[in-house]
Order: C-alpha cells, then structure tokens, then sequence
C-alpha cells in the first residue's frame, strides 16, 4: 500500500491552501524572536518582553471564534485575504514602535488580525474537501505549516545578525506574497456539499453553540492533552539544558527530530489511519503525549530522550490532524467557521497557558512532578475521549 496514495485525489484547491500557508510559514520570524528582539532592541525586561507574548495569546484567544463566525458570514476566502494582507501591513508598520505600552496595543492587533487566518483556513479545508478526505488534508495543512517553520525562524536567526528589523520586512514581504499567491486562486470545488445537505440548512442561532453538548465536551476534553503538547516550548528547554546539562545547540537537534518526523510521516500516517474510528485515534493520540512527555521523567540519556521524543510526535502527528477532522464532522454546514474558531480558541489558550504552567510547575516542584502531571494530563485526555459520541454522530442524531 502506498502510503502517500490519498494525496493524488485531493483537489487542487487543497493544494493551493498548502502553498498558501507554506508561503506564509517559511516567513514567520517576528513571533519565534520576539522576546529576544524586545529585550535588545527596545530595552524592557524579560517579564515585560513576556507580557507582550501572554498579549498576544490573549488576543488569539479572543479572535479565534469571533473570525470564525465571521466566515461564516462573508466566507473564509475572505477573512483570509484581510489576514494574509494586513498581517503584513502590521509587521511593517510594528518596526518603527518604541514605545513599550503601544507595543502592547500593537502586539494585541497584530495577533488578532494575523491569527484570524487559522479558524478561516480550518473552514475552508472543511469546505473543499469530502469527508473521507479531512484527516489527510488536515494533515497536509500542518505538513505545510511545520515545513514553512522549518525554515523561516532558520533565516530569522541570521537576519537578527544583522538587524533585527530585518524580520519585521522579510515576514511582511511573505504574507503579502501569501496574500497576492492565495488571491490568484481560481476556486473550483466551492463547496463539496450536495444541494440536498445545503437545502437542509437551518438559520443561524446566536449562541446555539453553548447548547451542543457534544462540542462543548469535546473541547473541555482535548485542552489537558493541548496543555501537555505545548511543554515544547516552555518546561522541555529548560530541562534538558539545566537538569540534563545539554547544551542549547543539543537541544535544537532534539527539537529538529519532532520537525523532521512531522514533516516526513504526518501525511502518510494519517492516509494509514483514515478509516481509524475518531474514537480509537483520539485516544491513542492523547496516551501517547502522556507517555512521551511523561518519560522524561526517566529520560536521561540522549537514547532515551531521543524515544521520548518521537512517542509524543507521534502523539501530536495522529491527534492534531484528527481533532481537527473531528470539528468539521460535528460541525453544522452554516456555522463551521465559529466551531473552527472555537476549537482553534483552546489551541490558543494552550499556546499561552501551556508554557507558562508548565514553567511554574518546574520552578516550584521540580522536573519529576511536572511530567508525572503531564502523563496524566495526557490519560485524561486519553479517557475522556471514550464518550466520544461517534456512531450518533455519523447518523446525524445530535442535539439541536
């Protein structure tokens, strides 16, 4: 069996949304640098540079299903393109601040214009692919993402050799060019439902979201398991330098590992799986961040971390794609914008609280108990996902 094989029916759509984001990505640099870049250019104090990063995650927070509602309202063709183009005007315009409280109220713009981009994006995946299809083009969606990471922090890091500055213009010129590649899109599988599903429409009900009991559950369930994921950022650096006493260059070859693998076995591993019941995916993708970040509890030679690496990726190559297939299916068709932005909210509060707790647990209790909390972290998650609802789902018996 080729593994790669559901990638040839997918639209071309999907493809253009992937050299989209991949255009995008490979120029993100002002966010991976700009603690260091308040802290040496504009002269405020770690904590300071940190506050502006909780603003920024704050602001994703709020934006995420306020632009997703209103994709479903103008589209998400749209709000993307206000994104992709006014992201970029933000970058440039944010260079020339000074002052650190503006910074603040530019950082809380930027982030909400700039992240409105990803609940919109979701949508769309949503929109011009067919069911059977979701998990691979949701796959390929981080494929892209993670490609384009791979390398816009990797010239971020010379650019800031130069000038800090530098970042700010090289992440306008790629969102701007995001922006006039993702305009240039003639879109032709807009929408893949049949007329009979879009005859089936209901109106819109201001808040009928809080009534869906299915949703709410799922995402009260999936944030322990976002919670732990994010630990890459925040606790897992710190312990392998101080505790561990790797160097930081040690550590970005760690960190490259998890790149590597998503980039190389996402998209297959998510074809492999796709008649995988929702259910059995999402827990196995939960287990497995408890496991590989839980042992680092034991982990303390580079074979070991090295194992503890690649059982969390495999966790998040398997649990991401599926979380986000998950929303769409549970979705109604008229409001996939908002449950987009709702389900991208709790990817952006735990980007913000994640390190940040994780960071305080370590400070206060030490490495052992922090990834003893994260492997129950990730068993929460793991069995919360039991009342998963799949089979009524599929028949379309939800609550209304």
């Amino acid at each position: 069996m080729n593994p790669w094989k559901g990638l040839k029916d997918l639209p071309h759509d999907m493809w253009a949304l992937f050299f989209t984001s991949l255009i995008n990505r490979s120029g993100t640099m002002v966010i991976p640098f700009l603690a260091l870049y308040l802290t040496k250019k504009i002269g405020v104090t770690p904590a300071e540079a940190g506050t502006a990063l909780l603003v920024y995650g704050a602001a994703a927070f709020i934006a995420a299903p306020l632009t997703g509602k209103l994709s479903d309202k103008i589209g998400s063709v749209k709000i993307m393109k206000f994104s992709l183009y006014g992201s970029g005007l933000f970058f440039f315009a944010y260079s020339f601040i000074t002052d650190y409280n503006w910074i603040l109220v530019a950082t809380f713009f930027l982030a909400a214009i700039n992240e409105s981009f990803r609940p919109a994006n979701l949508s769309l995946i949503t929109e011009i692919v067919t069911p059977p299809q979701r998990r691979i083009a949701f796959a390929l969606n981080r494929l892209a993402i993670n490609a384009g990471m791979s390398i816009g922090p990797v010239i971020g890091g010379f650019l800031t050799l130069i000038d800090y500055h530098y970042l700010f213009y090289a992440n306008t010129f790629a969102s701007i060019a995001a922006g006039v590649y993702f305009s240039s899109v003639k879109w032709s599988s807009l929408s893949s439902e049949t007329e009979e599903d879009l005859f089936e429409q209901k109106p819109v009900v201001e808040f009928a979201i809080l009534k869906d009991k299915y949703f709410l559950f799922f995402l009260f369930a999936i944030v322990p398991a976002n919670l732990v994921f994010f630990q890459h950022l925040g606790a897992l650096p710190l312990y392998i330098v101080n505790d561990l006493n790797y160097t930081t260059a040690a550590f970005g070859l760690f960190g490259s590992i998890n790149t590597v693998l998503i980039i190389i076995a996402e998209v297959p591993l998510n074809n492999m799986m796709n008649d995988t019941p929702y259910k059995k995916s999402l827990m196995l993708g939960a287990l497995l961040a408890g496991l590989g970040f839980g042992g680092f509890a034991i982990a303390t030679d580079t074979f070991q971390i090295i194992i503890a690496i690649i059982v969390f990726t495999f966790g998040e190559m398997i649990f991401f794609p599926t979380t986000a297939a998950y929303t769409s299916e549970i979705a109604p068709l008229h409001q996939r914008g908002e449950y987009m932005g709702y389900f991208q909210m709790t990817f952006s509060f735990a980007f913000s609280a994640g390190p940040w707790l994780g960071t305080v647990v370590y400070d206060k209790y030490g490495a052992s108990i922090l990834w003893g909390g994260a492997f129950i972290f990730g068993l929460i998650t793991a069995l919360l996902m039991i009342f998963i609802k799949e089979k009524d789902l599929m028949n379309g018996n939800r609550p209304e």
